[in-house]
């Protein structure tokens, strides 16, 4: 299918799931959450049920992953729970939207799940989500034109920059990267706010000189990239910039991109992000287990459609504080023998 394709089969699941869950057949409780928070978590979803999963551009992982986990709710379910993924903006706007209740699952990086929780940068007040686990680590990309005189983040200033889509998770970043480089995001950049597909053929074309994107590695988008425009194109090391995000939140940490993953010269040091799944506080706890079970049960076959799920661990999967895990997912942790 090509990628058209999947944004109009995305856009219209997404859209039949927001009437799904208006009539009650997706796993919101609603009005129901204190009965729900009174019952005992069986795991075992008895009635069909719809969930959609808000991933991010259809060339990153979020959006790979997020269809292939869409697949296997199925069979780990007997069909009783099934799932769409949806292309979407990434973390802030997939946190949202979750709230509003356009979807029941979301992929969000950490730094911005516990924005969420805590009613801080990009939300005016806590937001009622929690979590189903940590997953894979999101490795901070910045790609420069090799022509376009850029060997940091402050030689930025002036360029034609994408900064991400909108109310992504990679903007929240590429601004913070920005600050903590000396330069005003608002002002010393020429900032084009673009998914990562319009960011790509971009580069190709020259007509912006540099990105930076926040994804698993390795990033489709990326991958094409360096396959296509090879030397044209080198990684800006932006590990320098660590010490000051640190101070921002703790979630960012030293890793590095290694020189196999993109056939580039050498390995390539970064700062990386965990990356959560994401729910409404008053999701189905059962619901909420199943799915839980799901991501860890159906690792192989995720990690087969990208290979950043090889990241999702047992041990890593309660480490989301202060971001709560859903009661479900607590169950569905224990029953799996998690740390």
């Amino acid at each position: 299918m090509g990628r058209i394709d999947a944004r109009i089969v995305a856009g219209v699941g997404a859209l039949v799931l927001v009437a799904a869950g208006a009539a009650g057949c997706g796993g919101r409780q609603d009005g129901a959450a204190k009965d729900d928070a009174a019952r005992e978590v069986s795991c075992k979803v008895t009635k069909d049920t719809r969930v959609g999963i808000a991933t991010g551009n259809a060339t990153g992982v979020y959006y790979v992953v997020g269809n292939a986990l869409a697949g296997e709710l199925s069979k780990t379910t007997d069909g009783k729970l099934t799932g769409t993924a949806a292309e979407t903006g990434a973390s802030v706007q997939n946190v949202e939207q979750l709230v509003a209740g356009q979807y029941d699952v979301a992929f969000s990086l950490f730094d911005t799940a516990v924005n969420a929780v805590q009613g801080k940068g990009s939300f005016t007040a806590p937001q009622p989500v929690k979590a189903l686990a940590r997953i894979y680590d999101n490795y901070t990309q910045v790609v420069v034109r090799a022509d376009a005189g850029i060997t940091s983040v402050a030689d930025m200033k002036g360029k034609k920059i994408s900064t991400g889509s909108p109310k992504s998770g990679t903007e929240v970043i590429a601004n913070r990267l920005l600050t903590a480089a000396g330069l005003d995001p608002a002002k010393d950049i020429q900032a084009q706010r673009l998914d990562l597909t319009k960011t790509v053929d971009g580069m190709k074309d020259g007509s912006i000189d540099g990105f930076f994107w926040s994804g698993g590695v390795p990033t489709g988008g990326v991958t094409d990239l360096f396959t296509t425009s090879g030397d044209k194109v080198k990684f800006v090391d932006i590990s320098p910039l660590l010490p000051k995000m640190a101070e921002l939140n703790p979630a960012y940490q030293a890793g590095t991109i290694g020189k196999d993953v993109y056939r580039t010269p050498a390995d390539v040091p970064t700062i990386v992000v965990p990356n959560v799944l994401l729910v409404r506080d008053n999701l189905d706890a059962d619901v909420a287990c199943a799915i839980t079970r799901t991501v860890f049960d159906s690792k192989d076959a995720l990690a087969q459609a990208n290979s950043a799920a090889k990241g999702i661990e047992l041990g890593n999967a309660r480490k989301t504080d202060p971001v709560p895990l859903h009661r479900g997912a607590e169950r569905a942790l224990s029953d799996l023998g998690a740390s």
